[in-house]
């Protein structure tokens, strides 16, 4: 099949590079653009068949026998393999964990995929495996399955990971990122930015202040105490979850905003920054709302069941620090805006490509 790419439209990523860039894996707008215009037509079911791929979730949720399931699949090509706080043997057990728990599921089982270059020592693979491995028993996963394949010296980095995930949505839950409406309460579960700014310490091998360590982590935990029925058997109103990976924070609400067709407003000084995560980005010149995290969450929320929710997440380890930094809004739809400290308000776009590549 020969691509016709005249078509294709702004922002111009694509039709301007023939081939791929670093920009294209960063879950900005030229992973958007590889996304919409290359894979969605290309990957298409046939006529009649059920559109679930074009939802564009970090899971998605297929009927099988009576049953919802969630499933994901994630690569996982970090570069340091091991950083402060975690490992890519760690981050891929706990990434396809949570992009299964966004869907409000249950994570049942994982398949490991491992792409290793010719001279890599056993000793580092070792390693990697022994991370997944507790990993997955921490969050009460099992690997099932797996396949090794072994590329060329030069052909690869050491260790790629690939895993695929497989849970259970419960009863009574329906979460997915169109389903934000005007007037939902924006919470995130914690501090932001920390995750990537931890892999790239050690990456240019810079040192600051104080140790920033990844937040890397499994949240299907805090998930699950989020939509817990109450004692009436009702479920709080949670309308969408999203880990804010590549892309951060900025990518995430704007990907919902789009989604949802909502407008959503932001309160700049709300979003919970440590202060060593902001002198890292002010010395790197990096925005720490487009900086990856690995154990946080974004969650819209109905109105009414927002206090509740927040309290539930703050009563649990990984919600402890969760805050309100905004809400939905019926104006400026697709679009996030941040209100900032001086009463202007200013646009959070999507990201082009990635500052920080490599770092899942």
């Amino acid at each position: 099949m020969t691509l016709d790419i005249t078509g294709w439209v702004c922002p111009l990523p694509l039709r301007d590079s023939p081939t791929i860039v670093m920009g294209h894996g960063g879950g900005g707008a030229m992973s958007a653009e590889l996304i919409h215009h290359l894979f969605l037509p290309a990957l298409a079911p046939a006529a009649g068949a059920t559109q679930v791929l074009a939802d564009l979730g970090d899971s998605a949720v297929v009927g099988v026998a009576g049953m919802r399931l969630a499933m994901s699949t994630d690569s996982y090509v970090v570069r340091p393999m091991f950083f402060p706080g975690g490992s890519i043997g760690d981050l891929a057990v706990n990434g396809t964990v949570n992009d299964i728990a966004m869907s409000g599921a249950a994570p049942l089982y994982l398949t490991a995929g491992f792409i290793l270059e010719e001279g890599t020592a056993v000793e580092v693979v070792g390693r990697v495996a022994e991370a997944m491995g507790v990993a997955a028993r921490t969050a009460g996963v099992t690997v099932v399955t797996g396949d090794t394949k072994v590329v060329d010296a030069g052909h690869g980095d050491g260790v790629y990971v690939t895993t695929a995930g497989v849970g259970f949505v419960p009863a009574g839950v329906d979460i997915g990122p169109s389903r934000a409406r005007p007037g939902d309460v924006v919470i995130v579960s914690g501090a932001i930015g920390m995750h990537g700014i931890a892999v790239m310490s050690v990456r240019d091998g810079l040192e600051f202040e104080s140790q920033i360590r990844s937040d890397t982590a499994a949240l299907h935990g805090l998930v699950a105490a989020m939509i817990e029925p109450d004692d009436d058997g009702v479920r709080p109103g949670v309308r969408v979850l999203r880990d804010p990976t590549r892309g951060g924070l900025a990518a995430s609400l704007n990907e919902i905003a789009a989604a949802s067709g909502v407008g959503v407003d932001v309160v700049e000084r709300s979003v919970p920054v440590p202060a060593h995560v902001a002198n890292a980005c002010g010395f790197l010149g990096l925005d720490p709302w487009y900086v990856a995290n690995e154990g946080k969450l974004v969650a819209f929320v109905a109105p009414e069941d927002a206090a509740d929710v927040l309290e539930r997440m703050r009563a649990h380890p990984l919600g402890a620090e969760a805050a309100v930094i905004g809400e939905c809004v019926e104006e400026h739809p697709g679009m996030v805006v941040a209100h900032t400290a001086f009463g202007a308000t200013r646009v959070v776009d999507l990201p082009i490509g990635e500052q920080l590549p490599r770092i899942c």
